[in-house]
C-alpha cells in the first residue's frame, strides 16, 4: 500500500526549536478581520499521516478530534500516542503530585493505576478518527526502565487486551525484551501488535532492533534523531531533538521501510527530531528516496536554510503572515 511519512507532531509554537518562521508563517497577535492560518490543513497539504503526541499528556477529546477529521482530507490519518499514565505511571505520578501537592502516596498510587473508566475515556476521544476511517495506528510508548519481567508482560498484556479492537504500536527501549526476543515476539504477535523500530541514541542497555516486521498487518518505526550530547541531559527539552539526518543515514532506513512494505497492509515512518522543523525535512528527504511524490510548497527561507530541500520540493516565495488557530 505504499509507506506513510510523516513527523511526530504538528505545533511547535514556542521556543527556539519552534516552527513558525520555518515550515509555517511566522505568527503575530490578533486583529480583527486577520485570516487564521489552520497548522494541521497546511501540514496535511504535504504529508499524509502525522503522529500525534499531545495525547500522551492528557486524554484525547472527542470535540477536537472531531475537528481533525474535518481539516484533513479523507485520505489523511492520526497515530495516536497513549496517554502517559497507560505506559508511565511514575511520570504520571509525579506530574499528579506537582500539581496536587500535599496528598498522600498511596492516594496518588491510587491515581495512576489504570481503571475501565481510563480506557473508555481514551476509546471514546478517538472514536471520530476511527469511525472515520482516520486512525491509523495507537503508540505505546515505554521508557527505557520499563524492563522485561513477569509483571511487565502481564501488564502489557493486559493493556493491548484492552485496545484488542485497535492496531497498537509497541515501543520498548530496554535491551531485556530483545534478550528474550522468541517471547516478546509471541506476546506481541499474539495481540497483532507491531514493534516499534526506532533509532535514537544507544545507552548501556538499548534495545537490540532487527527491522522486520513481527505482524503482517503494519509496520511502524520512529526516528528520534542522534543528538547524543544533548540526549540525556538537555539545557532544554528540546534540545535532544536537534539533529538532521544526512541522506545517508536515511538510505538504510528509506531501504528497509521499502522492504517491509512488501510484507505488511501498511507502513508507517514519524521523524521526532523535531527541533526547527527538522523533522518536516527529514520527512521530505524519506519521502523522496521511497520515490514518492513530494507535495506541498516549501518556503523559500526553508529551503535556503535547508539546502537539503533543494531539487527535491517545490518552493513558495509567496510572503504570508497568520495567526494561529487553535490545535
Amino acid at each position: 500500500m505504499g509507506v506513510r511519512v510523516g513527523t511526530s507532531g504538528w505545533s511547535y509554537p514556542s521556543g527556539e526549536g519552534t516552527w513558525n518562521g520555518v515550515f509555517y508563517p511566522a505568527t503575530r497577535s490578533v486583529r480583527a478581520g486577520t485570516k487564521h492560518f489552520d497548522e494541521l490543513r497546511y501540514y496535511a497539504e504535504h504529508f499524509d499521516t502525522v503522529e500525534v503526541n499531545a495525547t500522551f499528556y492528557r486524554p484525547p477529546a472527542a470535540d477536537i478530534t472531531r475537528t481533525w477529521v474535518t481539516r484533513t482530507p479523507p485520505h489523511f490519518d492520526f497515530s495516536i500516542k497513549l496517554y502517559q499514565k497507560f505506559t508511565h505511571p511514575r511520570m504520571f505520578r509525579d506530574t499528579a503530585l506537582r500539581s496536587t501537592p500535599g496528598h498522600s502516596g498511596a492516594l496518588l498510587d491510587a491515581l495512576a493505576t489504570v481503571t475501565r473508566a481510563d480506557i473508555d475515556e481514551f476509546k471514546a476521544g478517538i472514536e471520530p478518527l476511527a469511525s472515520h476511517g482516520k486512525l491509523g495506528a495507537l503508540l505505546a510508548q515505554f521508557p527505557p526502565s520499563f524492563k522485561d519481567s513477569p509483571a511487565s508482560r502481564d501488564y502489557l498484556a493486559a493493556l493491548l487486551e484492552a485496545f484488542r479492537n485497535y492496531p497498537v504500536a509497541v515501543e520498548l527501549r530496554h535491551r531485556s525484551w530483545s534478550d528474550q526476543i522468541g517471547d516478546t515476539l509471541a506476546l506481541l504477535g499474539g495481540h497483532g501488535a507491531a514493534w516499534v523500530q526506532i533509532d535514537e541514541p544507544k545507552f548501556r542497555f538499548s534495545i537490540r532492533q532487527n527491522y522486520l516486521p513481527n505482524v503482517d498487518t503494519f509496520y511502524y518505526m520512529r526516528l528520534h534523531g542522534r543528538n547524543a550530547a544533548d540526549w540525556w541531559h538537555p539545557a532544554h527539552r528540546d534540545d535532544r531533538y536537534n539533529y538532521l539526518y544526512t541522506a545517508q543515514e536515511l538510505q538504510e532506513f528509506s531501504e528497509t521501510l521499502a522492504a517491509a512494505d512488501t510484507l505488511v497492509g501498511k507502513s508507517y515512518v514519524y521523524t521526532n527530531n523535531h527541533f526547527s522543523a527538522k523533522a518536516v525535512v527529514n520527512a521530505v528527504m524519506l519521502k523522496a528516496q521511497l520515490g514518492q511524490p513530494i507535495e506541498g510548497a516549501y518556503p523559500a527561507d526553508m529551503v535556503e536554510r535547508y539546502p537539503e530541500l533543494s531539487n527535491l520540493a517545490p518552493i513558495s516565495r509567496q510572503a504570508q503572515t497568520f495567526v494561529r488557530s487553535p490545535v
